[in-house]
């Protein structure tokens, strides 16, 4: 508060004073930041606890040498990566596919607008989507490998297992946005819980879910690559063993194709992700 000119023997007047932040709200800034700065100290020395700074000061040095090795990449090791990376790609493709398949139904059973019950068909599926999406899809393949045996099929479900939360999230929430009017429209009809799903609901999210298909078909591309790493398929088993052989030029030449397989995918997907939606 500031007091204003007055005159002799007139109650001073006073204007309030605007501030960006009350004493509070700037008390509890301050120590929301000191709060953050002590658990980065806590964390950095926990992190600290067993790590051995020798190595660390090493690594540029061991970099260097391994990209030296790396260089010149081993052309004629390309041919051997074709089947691999064709595996890769079904991987992705069919994981993609099973994920999405699995992924509908439980996302009209998630959403709102659509599910037979918000207290105890939602929380199932929301349940699942949660699941899906909390394990990791090389954590889902080691899991697989385990279960049925090293190959593509457990690459395979693994991606597939790992979608569903993904599609499943995105689209549930697409379904909880559409126009309500479209709804009421069709149900105004005469139509049934299925025709007004089919006719009012479906047209609206359709454009947004050939979207979210071809985004997680995208990232699957990536995923799937590395999922060799554990014996589930794909390039990866290529990249495992030319590492554990020190074979660092075929390195070079996996990392590359992997690139090149990664740049092709994004732009592939950008291209008709612009095209539908």
């Amino acid at each position: 508060m500031s007091a204003l000119d007055s005159r002799p023997g007139e109650p001073a007047h006073y204007s309030q004073v605007w501030c960006f932040r009350t004493p509070r709200a700037r008390l509890a800034l301050w120590g929301g930041w000191v709060a953050l700065v002590a658990l980065f100290v806590w964390c950095w020395q926990v992190m600290n606890a067993n790590t051995l700074w020798v190595f660390v000061a090493d690594a540029p040095d061991q970099a260097v040498d391994i990209g030296s090795r790396m260089f010149p990449p081993d052309p004629t090791y390309l041919p051997e990566l074709l089947l691999p990376l064709w595996d890769t790609l079904n991987i992705a493709t069919l994981g993609t596919l099973g994920g999405i398949i699995l992924a509908i139904p439980v996302a009209f059973l998630a959403a709102g607008n659509t599910t037979p019950s918000t207290l105890l068909v939602r929380p199932v599926a929301l349940f699942i989507i949660v699941s899906s999406r909390s394990i990791n899809s090389l954590i889902w393949a080691l899991l697989l490998v385990a279960l049925i045996g090293p190959g593509l099929l457990a690459g395979i479900v693994a991606i597939a297992l790992r979608s569903i939360g993904f599609v499943g999230k995105l689209l549930y929430e697409a379904i909880e946005e559409t126009d309500g009017r479209q709804v009421e429209a069709v149900t105004a009809t005469g139509a049934g819980r299925a025709q007004v799903i089919h006719y009012g609901i479906v047209p609206q999210v359709l454009p947004a879910f050939w979207g979210i298909a071809m985004f997680r078909w995208d990232i699957n591309i990536r995923e799937s690559t590395i999922l060799g790493l554990v014996g589930a398929g794909g390039i990866g088993m290529k990249l495992q063993s030319s590492i554990d052989t020190l074979a660092w030029s075929q390195v070079a030449t996996i990392l590359i194709v992997i690139l090149a397989t990664v740049v092709v995918s994004e732009a592939l997907s950008a291209r008709v992700r612009r095209a539908l939606i």
